[in-house]
């Protein structure tokens, strides 16, 4: 008789420079069925860390000595290719800290004050590539803190060459529709929207949707008041 085999623990990396706020989040983790392979106290014990145990989820602190959440996501990012994923952690709701961690490729962020059952959501989400920002939270933090270009600037040659259909799905993307609603919109199947979120991520080296959102108003594919319209 063939054992059952259970499923495999998903791996989380705690980084942040309070204890107590360790030691929480590893306790809620736990009891939730993940394996907490190891905590870090700053940005670069974290690089360290993900070098040595290969977590599927960083739990990052957005402000840290010695190295802060920004650059370390940015770093683990450029060296560990297509994981770990990361959500953000912060104190304080929209500050230019949380721009800057999900432009250098977090998946998503958090307040500290999360609850136990809103953290374990957030971590199962983005261990399957979703990411844990709200749209309308995503418009309001791009058309405050993106750099934008002048409105008779001319798109970039990649985005340029982009066909009609690409073009229309990244401007959706980035008004904050999910592949379902995209997909009632431009009357094409969910399957068909997935295709065209993947193959727009794989031209421009992407690892997510909110990396799409940031590179469409960045570019001025999307203009400032079209991602509430």
């Amino acid at each position: 008789m063939t054992a059952v085999e259970r499923p495999v623990a998903l791996r989380v990396l705690v980084v942040d420079d309070q204890e107590l706020v360790r030691a929480g989040f590893r306790l809620i983790l736990e009891r939730a069925g993940f394996e907490v392979v190891g905590e870090a106290a700053d940005g670069l014990e974290a690089i360290e860390q993900v070098a040595q145990l290969a977590p599927d989820v960083v739990l990052m602190d957005v402000r840290m000595p010695h190295l802060d959440g920004i650059e370390a996501t940015r770093r683990i990012l450029a060296i560990a290719g297509g994981g770990p994923r990361i959500i953000a952690l912060t104190t304080f709701d929209l500050d230019e800290y949380v721009y800057g961690v999900i432009r250098a490729g977090a998946s998503g962020y958090l307040l500290k004050d999360v609850s136990p059952d809103g953290l374990v959501r957030a971590v199962r989400a983005v261990a399957v590539g979703e990411t844990m920002l709200a749209p309308a939270v995503l418009g309001r933090m791009l058309r405050q803190y993106v750099s934008r270009p002048p409105e008779n600037a001319v798109l970039p040659a990649e985005l340029a060459a982009l066909s009609e259909r690409e073009a229309e799905v990244a401007r959706l993307v980035a008004r904050g529709l999910t592949n379902a609603d995209i997909a009632g919109r431009l009357f094409l199947s969910e399957a068909t929207v997935k295709t065209y979120v993947s193959r727009l991520l794989t031209k421009f080296g992407l690892r997510d949707r909110v990396q799409i959102a940031v590179l469409a108003y960045e570019s001025g594919l999307v203009r400032v008041g079209e991602a509430d319209q």
